[in-house]
């Protein structure tokens, strides 16, 4: 994912699916253009530091 789709899903009014990894999560914040701290939706008290690479939007259908 690029930082400004990353930036634009964070500012997002709606909840947006995305994933990392096949795992779905929420982006909290970015950190610098590579990464992000985002938690797994089952996890939220399980923050991590992740590249933006590996954060992809799930297609709804």
């Amino acid at each position: 994912m690029d930082e400004q789709r990353a930036k634009e899903i964070i500012d997002s009014l709606v909840m947006i699916n995305v994933k990392y990894h096949g795992i779905p999560v929420y982006i909290q914040e970015l950190n610098d253009e590579q990464t992000a701290t985002v938690f797994p939706l089952d996890e939220m008290h399980h923050e991590q530091e992740v590249d933006l690479d590996g954060l992809y939007e799930d297609d709804p259908t």
